[in-house]
């Protein structure tokens, strides 16, 4: 009856243990995830923008084709450059209509 008692305790012990590492990484990424919904509203808020998967997309493709342009601009090609700079302007600006 004693051995019993014994390995009822340890299941106790790493049930326990187990429970605890939950509701830590529960907390954990409850908490990121909070933080990261209240930047993707402030974000679209400031823009002027629905916080919609749709509208952050376009807004990151927009980006994205932006910084092509520079990394154009850098390598030296002009034309490149010049056309994926108003390409991601017409988009970005689309967004932000």
């Amino acid at each position: 009856m004693q051995a019993n008692g014994f390995f009822q305790g340890i299941g106790e012990a790493v049930g326990e243990a187990v429970h605890a590492l939950v509701t830590f990484l529960l907390s954990v990424f409850t908490n990121f995830f909070d933080a990261f919904e209240a930047f993707i509203d402030g974000l679209a808020r400031s823009l002027g923008i629905s916080p919609t998967f749709f509208s952050i997309l376009v807004l990151v493709i927009g980006l994205w084709i932006l910084w092509g342009a520079l990394h154009a601009f850098l390598r030296g090609a002009l034309l490149g450059g010049i056309v994926r700079t108003a390409v991601g302007l017409v988009v970005l600006g689309w967004l932000l209509m």
